[in-house]
């Protein structure tokens, strides 16, 4: 059995730029699903800390249910739902781009609620009713007050959200979405160095989520040296 590993194909410019190509494409992927995605967020986040339950019960359901199904039919059945013709811009195809990108902000909003939530409710509670017997509103207290203290709670959980993300925009492979494994498969198709592809595709996600990875830590460390001083 040979097991001899050859990276002929990184020799090859046009396979070359097809991995440049699918790493762009996910990391457009995924930066537009943490920021758009954090501010659809706000909506089942606030939702869920309402006392009211006509609120606070649908958001449940919506971030139950998001959660505990998995993404990949998530993206199928949007991709279904809304099922967009082809047209291309720049050379892209949107009818395959918009259902996914829709399906990856609706995964994003509902797991990234549950850090804005998580972060508010680490506040002390203290600090709100100190806002409040000073004449601050509820909705003062909660932008002014608790908020901006809440951020550094959930700055760095975001940033484990990004890397996540980054991972699962592999699954867009099935839409015919360019991103990284689409144009390993591109790639896959005229090479017979399948195993080697694979390992190239590992290490550039690892390039990506690395360094993220630490630069997040650095961030929560700073945090809660600022906290502790």
């Amino acid at each position: 059995m040979n097991t001899q590993l050859s990276f002929s194909f990184l020799l090859d410019w046009y396979s070359v730029s097809l991995l440049f190509q699918g790493l762009l494409m996910t990391l457009i992927l995924a930066f537009l699903a943490v920021v758009l995605g954090s501010v659809l967020a706000l909506i089942p986040a606030f939702m869920r800390l309402s006392s009211n339950k006509f609120l606070s019960t649908p958001a449940t359901f919506y971030v139950e249910i998001i959660r505990g199904t998995p993404m990949l039919v998530q993206v199928l059945l949007i991709y279904q739902l809304l099922n967009i013709p082809l047209f291309l811009i720049g050379g892209m195809d949107m009818g395959s781009f918009i259902p996914g990108l829709v399906a990856l902000l609706i995964n994003s909003s509902a797991y990234i609620s549950e850090i804005i939530r998580g972060g508010i409710l680490a506040v002390d509670k203290g600090q709100s009713e100190a806002a409040r017997s000073l004449g601050l509103n509820s909705k003062q207290t909660m932008f002014k007050i608790v908020l901006p203290q809440a951020i550094k709670n959930i700055f760095p959980a975001l940033g484990n959200e990004f890397v996540t993300i980054i991972k699962e925009t592999s699954i867009f492979m099935y839409l015919g979405v360019a991103e990284l494994m689409y144009q390993v498969g591109i790639i896959k198709s005229s090479s017979p160095a399948v195993t080697e592809l694979y390992i190239v595709a590992g290490l550039l996600y690892l390039a990506l989520t690395f360094p993220l990875s630490k630069i997040m830590n650095r961030i929560e460390r700073r945090l809660r040296y600022a906290d502790q001083r």
